[in-house]
Order: C-alpha cells, then structure tokens, then sequence
C-alpha cells in the first residue's frame, strides 16, 4: 500500500469536511444526485471520449499504481549487486555471471545482462534499454494524461452544474422561501468539480509521473552498471559511478560502508 495517497485522500477530505463545518454548513449539502452524476459520470464520459479503448483499459492497473508501492529492486541494492558481479567478471570472465541469471527477477535487468553474456556491443546494448525506457515512459506518461484530463474536464463540469442548478433555482421563483437553499445546492457542483480535479485527478497524474520518473532513474543505473561491467570496472569504480544517482548523505553512507568492507 502506498500510505502517502492514502494519507492524501484522507486529508483532503477532512479538509472540505471540517472546512465545510465549520462555516456552519450542513455535511448533508453534499449529497447531491444531480450534482455527483454531473461531475462524475461527466468526468468519466470526457475521458472514455478523448481516450482510445486500449488506454481507457488500462484505467484500472493504474488505480492500482497509485495505491501499491513500487515493488522494484532499488539503487541501494543495485550498487554492490553489480560491484559483486564486477568482481566475479573479473576474476572468472562475462560468462561466470551466466549463473547469476536464474536469481534476477526484473526482467530488464535479466535481459540486459543476458545481452551482455551473449557478446553484444556496448552500444547496441544500450540502445536496445533506452529504447525500452523510452517506450515504458511513453505508456506511463499516457496513463498520467488520463488524470490530468480529468482534473481539467471536472472544474469545468462543475461550472456547468452550478448553472444548471440555478437554471432550476430560478424557474422557480414563486417559492421565495426555497431560492437560497435551490443557489446553494446548484454551486455544490462547482465545490465537488474543483475538489476532484486538484484534490484527485491532477495529484493522481503528477504522482504516476513521479512513479515513472524513478522507475526510469533505477532503469538507467541498470544499464551502466551493466555496461560499466562489460567494460572490465573495478567494482570500486562502479560503485563511485553508479552513487551519482543516490541523494549526497546516502552517496557518503554507501562508498564508506564499501571502504570498511574492502579493508
């Protein structure tokens, strides 16, 4: 579970709830059929319009993105893994590593080390994982475009509720009595479009790009180590050059537990 989306949901509603309240509002203004279908399966029939099938498919594995953390190997993990097999490359040649490849699960890393073992050129290796990058990024950031159509379509959505609202509000006027509460419930639309747009779909876009963007970042110290163990690197060498890629204080923390190690 990706406790930080979660914790977002649960502030954002305890923010209109309690804001709600304590301007002397009623929480029960808020359940509105008409302005809930207006902005909700207003929302959805934008989407399903302006995306192909196969990406409207998709909508819910991206749901699940966003409430599961990232089950990926991380750079703190990556760093001695390819020191180590560095050193094995070293002292035994490419295809001693030919055994480490049943204990890989991600499979870029598999493939890429297995182009590596086969002899391919530094080259071709990594123009064939950029270009698989490139495509991962490409479907990611067409995921996030979902979103952030959403949280463009709902603000506007909910306008369109409000003026329906006092479309209904004002062809009743002979009920003087019920006009205020009629104008209060047609801006309840406006109020739901807003939160759901910048509460929800634009913070669900920005983090599914986040998401990709480190994913990318674990991807690309994957291919260095790789080609940096292809090249014959010492492992203290691979270890400096892939700890660019960590925050300073752990970059510190890792080289000195490496020295320690190495005596």
């Amino acid at each position: 579970m990706d406790k930080t989306t979660l914790l977002g949901l649960i502030l954002g509603l305890l923010a209109l709830g309690l804001g709600i309240i304590l301007k002397g509002v009623n929480l029960s203004v808020l359940i509105n059929p008409a302005a809930i279908l207006i902005i909700i399966v207003g929302t959805m029939a934008s989407v399903v319009i302006a995306f192909p099938t196969n990406e409207i498919k998709r909508i819910p594995k991206l749901f699940g993105i966003l409430f599961r953390e990232q089950k990926m190997i991380t750079i703190q993990e990556l760093i001695p893994l390819f020191s180590e097999w560095a050193q094995l490359a070293r002292k035994e040649g490419l295809l001693a590593l030919e055994a480490k490849l049943d204990e890989i699960d991600d499979p870029f890393l598999k493939t890429g080390l297995s182009m590596a073992i086969d002899g391919q050129t530094a080259e071709f290796i990594r123009d064939v994982m950029t270009e698989e990058i490139e495509a991962i990024e490409e479907r990611h950031e067409a995921g996030a475009a979902i979103f952030t159509q959403a949280g463009t379509y709902a603000p506007t959505l909910g306008v369109l509720g409000a003026v329906v609202g006092l479309i209904a509000a004002l062809s009743n006027l002979e009920n003087v009595e019920e006009i205020g509460t009629s104008i209060g419930a047609a801006f309840v639309a406006t109020l739901l479009g807003i939160f759901t747009g910048y509460v929800l779909w634009h913070p669900f876009a920005n983090k599914l790009k986040r998401k990709s963007k480190q994913e990318a970042i674990v991807r690309q110290v994957m291919i260095e180590g790789i080609l940096s163990i292809l090249e014959g690197q010492s492992p203290h060498s691979i270890e400096q050059k892939l700890a660019i890629y960590l925050p300073e204080r752990e970059r510190e923390k890792l080289l000195q537990e490496s020295v320690k190690q190495n005596g």
